[in-house]
């Protein structure tokens, strides 16, 4: 079997502008063997202090969203430094603005000044709340996006004060991964035909975009009731959208196991009944065999109880494997402190180490079969690429180098 020489993107190269969490656009394309070469202003990107936790000094935000990647340090305010990154441009794919639109047009970088230079050249923005809207100029970080799209909801303490809950964040990492995607397709385009395009992306769209079953639902639900409702197990009632719906479920519900919790999804009747006759329970399918779809048994509270004592019976890996063995859909409730102990995260997530990188860390999801990717570089200082960059890539003569740091190109 034919076996590649190299990873997926090698010989793909991305010339990055950014601020913090933005930057993981092209993490993505870097865990698949793109150049990202990150220009950051001579004092840095903040990144390295922001959040936590914080790992000999450094954020784990920035190890891991900038890992794999090049810094060269460039100062925007001064000829030079300008010219170097024109220079850059004119051998990249891709020029990714990540922060506020209009910032490396400001410096005489923008759009229409490096298509002059590269015609192919894809030039893509990603921020808050993209380049058009009453809010676009407004700052922000991660978790606005989220409530923005309403999928964090206020949460109270018991003294009455408003707080964040703890959730998943969304637009940070979604508005990142589908910018990456449409700089693949601009630059398979742009190969194609020669010509390159601008793009952008706001990071509430894409959480909005995320969550498009429940606002989408809701849309649904202002239509006639006779033209839009729930399920046929249902009775055609509708369900609150998505989650929200799942509370009454029976079936289709979270239950506490001997060490734990588990979930369990047989709203199927064929893995109901397999569910029943794998612990010797025949009864309760005669009794509720249920719709043959869709079908949680909801607000059965006699089913639930006799469920909760079921489950209470068995440590929940045991009841992956009876699932598994036969044929019913269940799946342990982990944590995110206790991911990394499942064994089926530990078969598919092997870490990177903090001894090479800084802080342990998931790869990127996707496998290629019969192949590996090399593990990222470390992400590096402020600047640590500095002269690789400038001689490796552009070529530039030892004195050439000189003559730029003399003149505080390079800060």
């Amino acid at each position: 079997m034919f076996r590649h020489a190299a990873p997926p993107l090698a010989g793909f190269r991305i010339i990055e502008s950014s601020l913090l969490g933005p930057a993981a656009i092209t993490t993505h394309l870097a865990d698949l063997g793109a150049e990202v070469i990150k220009v950051e202003s001579p004092s840095g990107d903040y990144i390295r202090e922001m959040t936590w936790p914080i790992i000999d000094g450094v954020s784990l935000l920035h190890l891991h969203i900038n890992r794999g990647k090049k810094s060269l340090t460039l100062d925007l305010k001064t000829d030079e430094g300008v010219q170097v990154y024109k220079d850059l441009v004119g051998g990249a794919d891709a020029v990714i603005e990540a922060m506020r639109p209009g910032s490396l047009a400001r410096r005489g970088l923008g759009y229409e000044d490096l298509s002059a230079i590269n015609p192919r050249i894809v030039f893509c923005n990603i921020s808050g709340y993209g380049m058009t809207g009453p809010y676009q100029n407004l700052p922000a970080h991660g978790i606005a996006f989220d409530t923005w799209a309403g999928i964090v909801n206020p949460a109270y303490d018991e003294e009455g004060f408003c707080y964040i809950p703890e959730h998943a964040s969304i637009g940070m990492h979604s508005g990142p991964l589908m910018g990456a995607l449409g700089v693949l397709a601009g630059v398979l385009r742009a190969r194609e035909t020669g010509h390159g395009c601008m793009m952008e992306i706001g990071q509430s769209d894409a959480a909005a975009y995320m969550d498009w079953y429940r606002s989408e639902s809701w849309l649904a639900y202002e239509r006639p009731e006779d033209e839009v409702t729930g399920n046929k197990a249902d009775d055609y009632e509708r369900r609150e959208p998505g989650t929200a719906g799942m509370k009454g479920g029976v079936r289709y519900q979270m239950y506490e196991s001997s060490d734990g919790h588990v979930i369990f999804m047989a709203s199927e009747q064929a893995f109901w009944k397999n569910f029943c006759e794998s612990v010797d329970r025949p009864e309760l399918f005669e009794k509720w065999p249920g719709s043959k779809f869709a079908d949680h048994a909801r607000g059965n509270r006699e089913l639930q109880k006799k469920l909760k004592e079921i489950f209470k019976g068995k440590t929940s890996q045991e009841w992956i494997q009876l699932g598994d063995s036969k044929n019913f859909p269940i799946a342990p409730v982990n944590t995110p402190k206790t991911l990394a102990e499942d064994p089926q995260f530990k078969d598919r997530f092997p870490l990177y180490p903090f001894k090479q990188h800084g802080a342990d860390m998931l790869p990127f999801p996707l496998k290629l079969e019969n192949e590996s990717r090399p593990a990222p570089t470390r992400a590096p200082t402020v600047g640590e690429n500095n002269e690789e960059v400038l001689a490796d890539v552009l070529g530039y003569e030892p004195e050439k180098v000189r003559e730029l740091k003399a003149a505080g190109a390079l800060g």
